[in-house]
């Protein structure tokens, strides 16, 4: 017993009170903006199949996520991402469901890796997906969602951006530069990692995987473009990944959010089940990892063994948006007083107390009950430390009278209440 210890396993997360404060408000922005925009919620056991997580990433998934053996033999894992899961969930009932469909979750994943700031063991993520149509507005209305999520959390558009750009298109820049399109995937792993090793371990990457050196320079050259103007000199006006992103770019503008959109050649997405445009958002700085991220993946769902399906889909983490908030906000959560708090000088007030609590409970309010009788001072001292917007402290005088002061502890301003 002088072993145990209270700290939650390494990578994993306790969330106190005050924490909840902050995962609420996350949480709560990312369902009011997923339905606000017209997505269903969904959910999933979180245990998966290790045989679908290799199909769609590979034999080496097994050392990055938690994988075991059951009782029985069978291989599972817990999940470290929901889109796999979604696929199979679609790919299960493809023939009856009515397309396009925009669903949502709020889902906790785990992926056993080195941490660095901003990534856990374990984290809460919302994913947003559109399956079934390959029309760029169900992009805008992805990111549509994710911008509103993002300032109903009370982030300022100052403070953030959303980097885009297209598999397709870099796909399209590096056939032109003669490189075959059997390379591209290993290109894009090797260019996802720019900024996490250093330009000549990737140059390394490259080679090891039969570029020559005109082929790396040219790669590099890529990298350098900075506007979709110069990417679109390069691919020619009819390409179809220039015109999908002015679609896009445009739509945001209509949408209210074209500001927050930059083009960055540069993002990538090491996946490589990804097929068109790509997105990834960061504050300005660029003080922390990117705070959520997606794009097309058209070719999921026949991998995982179902029909072949157009999908556009992001995942949204609470680790690194947290860490934006308080660097924006402060370390203390703003919070949305409501409700009442009451409470009692004796038990003699006791009775009157509960009967004013049912009361305002069936009128609908949150009502905080103290459990045993407090001075004035504690009382009042605990209920300003809350999150109640009216404080009720019943004394003698108020159950003889039948009329307490309820006040408001923003105002401070008080006025009666009935008692009975």
């Amino acid at each position: 017993m002088n072993n145990v210890t209270f700290e939650a396993p390494r990578g994993m997360r306790d969330f106190y009170p005050e924490d909840m404060v902050w995962r609420n408000r996350v949480f709560d922005a990312w369902r009011a903006a997923a339905e606000r925009f017209g997505f269903q919620n969904y959910d999933a056991c979180v245990v998966e199949s290790l045989e679908l997580l290799q199909r769609k990433s590979g034999e080496e998934v097994s050392e990055q996520i938690y994988a075991f053996e059951d009782k029985s033999g069978r291989k599972l894992a817990l999940r470290p991402e929901m889109t796999p899961t979604l696929a199979r969930m679609v790919a299960a009932r493809q023939s009856r469901l009515p397309f396009p469909i925009k669903w949502y979750a709020v889902a906790q994943c785990f992926r056993y890796e080195r941490m660095t700031r901003g990534r856990k063991r374990e984290h809460y993520q919302l994913n947003m997906d559109i399956i079934g149509s390959e029309d760029v507005l169900c992009e805008a209305e992805i990111l549509g969602a994710a911008v509103s999520a993002m300032r109903a959390m009370g982030l300022p558009d100052a403070a953030w951006r959303i980097h885009v750009s297209s598999r397709a298109l870099l796909g399209e820049l590096l056939a032109k530069s003669g490189i075959p399109e059997a390379q591209h995937p290993a290109v894009f792993i090797a260019l996802d990692k720019r900024g996490k090793i250093s330009d000549e371990e990737i140059a390394d990457l490259l080679r090891a995987e039969g570029l020559d050196e005109a082929a790396v320079a040219k790669t590099f050259e890529l990298l350098a473009v900075t506007t979709l103007e110069e990417a679109a000199a390069l691919a020619g006006e009819d390409s179809p990944a220039i015109a999908n992103l002015r679609a896009l770019f445009e739509t945001a503008r209509a949408m209210g959010y074209g500001d927050l959109l930059l083009f960055d050649i540069a993002v990538i997405r090491g996946l490589s089940y990804y097929t068109g445009i790509v997105f990834e958002a960061f504050d300005v700085q660029r003080k922390f990892r990117a705070i959520f991220g997606g794009g097309r993946y058209d070719s999921l769902l026949a991998l995982v063994g179902g029909q072949p399906t157009p999908a556009v889909g992001m995942g949204f983490g609470d680790v690194v948006v947290g860490e934006v908030l308080r660097e924006a906000l402060g370390d203390t959560c703003p919070v949305e007083r409501h409700g009442y708090a009451i409470g009692y000088m004796t038990p003699e007030q006791r009775p009157a107390a509960i009967a004013l609590a049912a009361r305002l409970r069936a009128e609908g309010h949150n009502v905080d009950l103290a459990l045993l009788p407090q001075k004035p001072k504690h009382f009042f001292g605990k209920a300003g430390n809350a999150i109640a917007r009216t404080a009720v402290f019943i004394g003698p005088d108020d159950v003889a009278s039948g009329v307490a002061q309820a006040k408001d502890l923003v105002t401070r301003e008080a006025t009666p209440i009935a008692l009975r």
